[in-house]
């Protein structure tokens, strides 16, 4: 059994340059052509996205401290060993 790509979904390659070597100066052109296509936050929205990304990352550490705290209780209780 064979796979086979439709027509119309083929693959696409870059076109190949005839040149030898890097161009510095199209990549650069290319790099800031495409930054200035790039949808930017704004402060607001990075300032709140940041906050958010503090909160989850605080309550996380205080939920596994707690379960942390509980599972070596049990093993304390258990086992009789650890501080």
């Amino acid at each position: 059994m064979s796979v086979s790509t439709p027509k119309d979904e083929s693959r696409k390659t870059a076109p190949q340059k005839n040149g030898s070597g890097f161009n510095l100066v199209a990549y650069v052109r290319d790099v800031r052509a495409e930054a200035k296509r790039v949808t930017w936050p704004t402060r607001r929205n990075t300032l709140i996205t940041s906050g958010a990304v503090l909160v989850m990352v605080t309550v996380t550490c205080i939920f596994f401290f707690i379960v942390d705290q509980l599972i070596g209780l049990g093993v304390r209780g258990l086992f009789g060993v650890g501080g």
